[in-house]
């Protein structure tokens, strides 16, 4: 499964990387989140999938 997250919709919430730390990486300055690799390890399949349900800007896009 492969992972993006779309910088122009993500605003932020951080409830990705809650959900997936480590799947998921804020940025220092505005705290936008982006993948730490586009390939999601199979260990962290099910959190990935938790995350993008639980974005509120459905920034979050899975490739199976």
């Amino acid at each position: 499964m492969k992972v993006s997250v779309d910088s122009s919709r993500c605003q932020g919430h951080t409830l990705c990387a809650m959900i997936a730390p480590d799947a998921f990486a804020l940025s220092d300055i505005d705290g936008t989140a982006s993948p730490v690799s586009e390939v999601v390890a199979p260990d962290q399949e099910a959190a990935v999938r938790e995350a993008a349900q639980s974005c509120p800007e459905q920034a979050i896009t899975l490739d199976e």
